[in-house]
């Protein structure tokens, strides 16, 4: 993986760029010592790093506005940075280029309940956010398996999902504006706490951008009435192929759980081992299914589930008794990854996406792709929207393996698009999936999306090297076009 060459100019321009960072953001807001910068060397995808040229952490959206108006100026690259758990190396630092980040703008500034929406700095995390509002029987969707660190603003750029977003949907169907800051320092606000916004959807550009076209300093999120009910219940099978036969049985029978997860018979003894969730050891396969809604629903639902694992050829078939035991199933889940980091020194997290019924197909593949690499993998993944995690185990201080694994997970990208499927189902592009972009967009798709990060960012300074395995110069790329007709960006309010 190649990150752009780093300017050598700019990086002796540090005592500068420092002493401007510091007028703008006084005290201790900027870090520019090199073993404080070692804090922010990588996100959580740790198998690449690299120290940024300096951190600073404004407090508010006018320092924001201020310090990306001086870097457009100055030619200075920015990477934006929440809480730093991107799993594709989207806040991977450059050499000579600032970390913008976002961790002090933590506070919830606004619960309305009669609209069912909060607004919230993009530093809040995700639990943060229902942590605030369950008391009064509220609750924020999207849950990554990150909740508890996750910030708001990172799941904005990733566009992230979580175990329930099978019902419930994506970051992009559970907030409903932003306020955001371009690279030339105008601050810009798209929707509110109306349902819908008018004209172009941009919100919906915005969410998924990964720092690309400008950074976010506030975000309304909805929010929703906790259900009734909600119970769920444990599937084992002999084999994955089984499992998966049972997740397309179950969304052909028009059933829509809140959740339908599925684990390998390797993640879930790793599971069991490290939150004793209550998960079988001698199953191959698991699945995690959880209906909600009112009381009778959920009982008629739970049961044509479990009739139809039966006939899947089940062999365990478990359901929550209560509150915590139901909360202990999904804590095995979510604590799937720290497990699986107790058997193994280093392991190499992919997420692609495939139709839900190439499931057996594709992680038979996978088998034969850990016999070709002679590395062991786990799989975990969001089995009713076909969005796979599967967990690459390899020793980084074993010579070669960390590339056998790179190689392993491309592979299974590849795989995933070679079936109908997508590369990214929720952790983003970023450095990671960048140079297979090519395996799923053509050089004329890719050069739209450039023009796109063109209209925002002209200057190409923002997040410069994830996304696009080869950048244009916005001159080079011409306008953006559709057919015949230029795209003319709206009008946008500024602040």
């Amino acid at each position: 993986m190649d990150m752009p060459k780093p300017d050598d100019a700019v990086i002796a321009r540090k005592p500068e760029i420092v002493a401007a960072l510091r007028r703008i953001v006084p005290g201790e807001g900027v870090i520019a010592e090199d073993s404080a910068l070692a804090v922010y060397e990588s996100d959580g995808l740790t198998a690449y790093r690299q120290r940024p040229l300096v951190v600073v952490l404004p407090e508010t959206t006018a320092q924001v506005s201020d310090i990306l108006t001086y870097c457009g100026e100055a030619g200075v690259k920015v990477v934006p940075r929440g809480a730093g758990t991107s799993l594709s190396g989207g806040a991977l630092p450059l050499a000579d280029g600032i970390i913008l980040g976002l961790g002090k703008f933590n506070r919830i500034l606004e619960i309305d309940y009669e609209n069912r929406c909060a607004v919230v700095q993009p530093g809040v995390t995700n639990l943060g956010i229902t942590n605030a509002v369950e008391a009064e029987g509220f609750y924020y969707a999207p849950d990554p398996s990150s909740q508890i660190a996750c910030s708001i603003g990172g799941n904005v750029a990733e566009n992230s999902g979580g175990v329930h977003c099978l019902k419930y949907g994506l970051t992009t169907n559970n907030i409903l504006g932003i306020e955001f800051v371009l690279m030339n320092g105008d601050v810009l606000r798209l929707g509110g706490k109306h349902l819908d916004a008018g004209g172009y959807d941009v919100l919906g550009l915005m969410t998924g951008s990964e720092g690309l076209l400008g950074v976010i300093t506030e975000v309304t999120v909805r929010l929703l009435k906790r259900p009734e009910t909600a119970q769920a219940m444990l599937l084992g099978f002999a084999s994955s192929a089984a499992a998966g036969d049972c997740v397309a049985r179950v969304i052909n029978g028009g059933i829509i759980p809140a959740g339908m997860e599925m684990m390998d018979g390797m993640a879930v003894k790793a599971a069991e081992d490290f939150c004793h969730a209550g998960y079988p050891l001698d199953v191959e396969a698991l699945l995690i299914v959880e209906l909600d809604g009112p009381a009778v629903e959920v009982e008629t639902l739970i049961g044509r589930v479990e009739d139809i694992g039966r006939e899947a050829g089940a062999t365990y078939v478990r359901r929550s008794e209560n509150e915590e035991q139901r909360l202990a199933f999904w804590a095995g889940r979510k604590n799937a990854f720290p497990a699986i980091g107790r058997i193994s020194p280093d392991y190499y997290v992919m997420d692609g996406t495939i139709p839900r019924g190439k499931l057996s197909v594709v992680l038979a593949r996978i088998a034969e792709f850990s016999e070709k690499y002679g590395l062991r993998v786990a799989n975990v993944f969001h089995a009713g929207d076909g969005n796979l995690h599967p967990m690459i185990l390899y020793d980084a201080n074993v010579p070669g393996e960390l590339e056998r694994a790179e190689e392993f997970g491309a592979d299974i990208l590849r795989l995933c698009v070679e079936v109908g499927g997508v590369l990214t189902g929720e952790h983003g592009v970023g450095v990671e999936k960048r140079d297979l972009m090519g395996v799923m967009f053509n050089e004329d798709d890719l050069k739209h999306q450039e023009r796109v990060k063109c209209a925002f960012d002209p200057g190409g300074n923002l997040n410069p090297g994830k996304v696009f395995p080869t950048l244009h110069r916005c001159a080079e790329l011409g306008k953006l076009h559709v057919h015949r007709g230029e795209i003319p960006f709206p009008d946008l309010p500024r602040f």
